[in-house]
């Protein structure tokens, strides 16, 4: 195991393993992690991309396919579950939090500070919440965080295998999310910028790791190539600017210090301020600055056009944990500062505690209030529902506007008919999801309100039947509310051409 090694890369003495505090919350929270994760339905997102789990590929439309193996093998080894889909993220989230004390290790911080670095990341709101989600966030943040810790290795030993490494690491990272491709740029700037460091990129080592990681990542390139690049007109058409709207670096900044944990963003911001201490000498945090420099650019000038969705910057967040933990050592003489360090995990766990009750029981808020865990409510009463209210309209399918209630229909086993997304067909070209829909027969079509009108169905079928609505029961009597018609006589060929 990584953590069981030196920096310099050679074995470490027992004293040098891992903490036992760290191994134990560890083990209490991946715990916790299973029961919610099998409890709590899937998210339209996890239930997409359950579907691409039924189709092992190098590529799908909107993700390079990291996602979709490790769900596949999640099933394999669990069965057809919630807990299946979700098992391989939970088990990188727990370990990538042993990597954080690996990582906090290397770039010098004594092992007191490594273990903060590793409580504060499973104090993070972000991962605490996200970590039981099966999204390409977990693979890309745990391939991420081996490819700094393989990289300094490498660097410390001055071997050639840990750049090998380095370069597999990074190459799965890119095939888990493509925002990895910035993991280069920042190790460059890495190996330019500190002098000891520089040294390296006149060896064959950091090389071979580019083409050991581009070789995993043509793997990729290959696929699109064969299905005419779909998903990088997907993902890098979003780097088109389009509009100025700054408004966006405002909620990046906001969103981002509550995800992160807002007491460990005043430490990161100490580590900013005044990242080079007298009492910290042997400390270097340059090597994390530098590697996540290029994403965090990239995801500012995104928040001028666009926005950032909240889980962009989740691989970025074990080594600001690290940053954030080294800055604490050096702020906490004062006890002012110790108070406020000790109440990060307070903080983290206690908003942890009550989203898992809110999420995982079916007492919601209170009335009046959003509730925030709807999403994933009333999905399989919502399917008997609609089933018979299909089978009462003489429908032979269903279809949708959108993929994740396409998605997560198609997981209700209780909807005995085709379900398919009439729109975006391109996002299921690849996919072999059950027998497709016989457009011959009549079928129904469900949406909310705001995505679908009859208008824009009879631009697409010479017969549609607006039937009222449908509700997909939540909590307190309230409930989630789709429009519903029936439709026949396609136009054109929908499953081919889209609606």
């Amino acid at each position: 195991m990584l953590g069981l090694l030196s920096p310099s890369g050679e074995p470490r003495r027992a004293a040098g393993g891992l903490p036992p505090a760290l191994i134990v919350l560890t083990a209490i929270l991946f715990t916790l992690r299973l029961i919610v994760a099998a409890h709590v339905h899937l998210t339209e997102d996890e239930a997409y991309y359950r579907l691409w789990s039924m189709t092992p590929a190098l590529g799908y439309y909107d993700h390079p396919p990291m996602i979709a193996w490790w769900i596949w093998v999640g099933r394999r080894l669990v069965g057809e579950t919630a807990l299946g889909v979700r098992l391989l993220p939970i088990v990188a989230t727990a370990v990538t939090g042993f990597l954080v004390f690996d990582l906090a290790r290397l770039v010098g911080a004594e092992r007191r500070a490594a273990l903060r670095a590793g409580i504060w990341f499973n104090a993070m709101l972000l991962p605490l919440a996200g970590g039981i989600l099966a999204v390409p966030d977990a693979p890309t943040s745990l391939f991420w965080t081996v490819t700094l810790i393989c990289a300094l290795r490498a660097e410390r030993a001055n071997k050639r295998r840990w750049w090998i490494a380095a370069g597999v690491a990074a190459g799965l990272a890119v095939l888990s999310k493509y925002s990895a491709l910035f993991l280069g740029p920042g190790l460059l700037a890495w190996l330019l910028i500190v002098p000891r460091a520089r040294v390296q990129l006149a060896m064959p080592g950091p090389w071979i790791a580019c083409l050991t990681a581009a070789a995993l990542i043509g793997l990729n390139l290959t696929w699109n190539a064969d299905h005419e690049w779909l998903t990088f007109h997907k993902q890098f058409g979003r780097i088109a600017v389009h509009r100025f709207a700054p408004r966006y670096v405002v909620e990046l900044i906001a969103g981002q210090a509550v995800l992160m944990n807002p007491l460990i963003v005043v430490f990161l911001g100490m580590a900013l301020v005044k990242p080079k201490s007298e009492t910290l000498a042997p400390v270097s945090l340059a090597p994390l600055f530098a590697a996540s420099a290029p994403f965090v650019a990239y995801l500012v000038f995104h928040s001028l056009h666009d926005r950032v969705e909240a889980h962009w910057p989740t691989p970025l967040y074990p080594a600001l944990a690290v940053c954030a933990a080294v800055a604490a050592e050096r702020m906490t003489e004062r006890a002012s500062w110790r108070g406020l360090a000790a109440a990060v995990p307070v903080l983290g766990w206690s908003v942890l505690a009550v989203g898992a009750l809110v999420a995982a029981t079916p007492v919601g808020p209170m009335i009046g209030s959003p509730d925030l865990a709807a999403p994933i409510r009333g999905w399989p009463q919502f399917a008997k529902d609609l089933d018979a209210r299909r089978r009462s309209a003489g429908a032979a399918w269903v279809g949708t506007v959108s993929y994740g209630l396409a998605a997560e229909l198609a997981d209700e086993r209780d909807l005995a008919a085709p379900v398919a997304q009439l729109d975006e067909r391109d996002r299921w070209r690849t996919l072999r999801v059950g027998a497709p829909p016989d457009m011959s027969k009549p079928g129904i079509v469900v949406d909310l309100p705001r995505r679908v009108t009859i208008e824009n169905l009879r631009l697409c079928f010479r017969r549609v039947d607006e039937l009222g609505t449908i509700i997909r029961k939540t909590t307190n009597g309230s409930g989630v509310i789709y429009a519903e018609f029936r439709v026949a006589d396609p136009l054109r060929n929908i499953m081919r051409e889209g609606c």
